[in-house]
């Protein structure tokens, strides 16, 4: 694989890890979490986002589109997607940033450019590198051959997945991955499935073996009222995780401020049936997690 569709790459993150890290977030994945803040990762592919705030209905773009996907509808711009090559001659002709591109095919070398601008920062804080998506699992090619780069120049990796990959993939990174941001949503795979599209056994198998093979793992369980922040999921999380040995969580409290990204990709969004835990519910799943003697349980990123 010579390229690879990047979304973004972070720099300075401090929620993705130790220390200061650059986040480094491939586009695609195989999950649809009613909740995602990413949904211009989900698609293995350029998509336009469009931020109706900035646009004048000047037309420009109307006029640049070779394929004809773009016209003016109710006085906003409308993209046919079936039409439209994300060819982006419509950006280039937008003068005020209304159209942008999510994606773009990035070398292994501009990657790897972007991660040593910084490896002062990472050196100082103890940060490094994460690779997220997305589900960076699903480009295992140039993930291993990243990760592998990071090792040989003494800089900490992490990656952030789903784990919904099979083992071989997880196998093979394993040697060069300092540490898993291991994402649980469920515990019963029907409410997962319900959730995310897809069921969880795979992911608790992978979850076990990376387990047993030693490797360090931090999970990260999303909480969402309306959805999973239920007593009974949350303790059976907490017990099949403590049984692995397992010590470290990060209990991530719903947010919408993705909300706006759904609009710009012109997609909807539920948010009517999802909302934040209270403060004292939180408290109380961070409770469960403490007597299954997990040392280091966080709320938050």
């Amino acid at each position: 694989m010579e390229n690879v569709l990047i979304s973004n790459i972070q720099r300075f993150s401090t929620k993705d890890g130790p220390g200061i890290r650059t986040t480094v977030f491939f586009k695609g994945c195989p999950l649809r979490c009613k909740w995602c803040h990413n949904p211009e990762t989900h698609l293995l592919s350029e998509e336009i986002m469009y931020n109706r705030e900035n646009c004048t209905l000047c037309g420009r773009c109307v006029t640049a589109c070779p394929e004809g996907a773009v016209k003016i509808e109710n006085n906003t711009v409308v993209t046919d997607t079936k039409k439209c090559t994300s060819c982006q001659k419509c950006t280039e002709e937008c003068f005020y940033n209304a159209r942008e591109i999510s994606g773009k095919s990035l070398s292994f070398d501009h990657v790897c450019d972007i991660i040593e601008r910084d490896t002062a920062f990472y050196s100082e804080s103890g940060g490094g590198v994460t690779f997220s998506g997305g589900e960076c699992l699903m480009f295992p090619e140039m993930l291993t051959k990243l990760l592998k780069f990071c090792k040989s120049r003494r800089i900490h990796t992490a990656v952030d997945t789903s784990g919904f990959s099979t083992w071989e993939v997880l196998e093979n990174i394993a040697p060069f991955t300092d540490l898993f941001l291991y994402d649980i949503k469920a515990y019963s795979s029907s409410l997962h499935e319900k959730l995310t599209g897809v069921p969880n056994s795979l992911i608790w198998e992978n979850l076990e073996r990376l387990a047993q093979k030693g490797a360090d793992i931090n999970l990260r369980v999303p909480l969402i009222e309306g959805c999973n922040a239920i007593d009974e999921e949350v303790a059976k999380i907490a017990e099949r995780c403590a049984s692995m040995g397992i010590k470290k969580v990060n209990l991530l409290p719903y947010h919408d401020m993705g909300k706006y990204k759904y609009t710009k990709l012109g997609r909807e969004y539920d948010s009517n049936s999802m909302s934040t835990p209270s403060d004292e519910k939180m408290q109380k799943f961070k409770k469960i997690f403490e007597d299954y003697k997990f040392t280091d349980v966080k709320i938050g990123g």
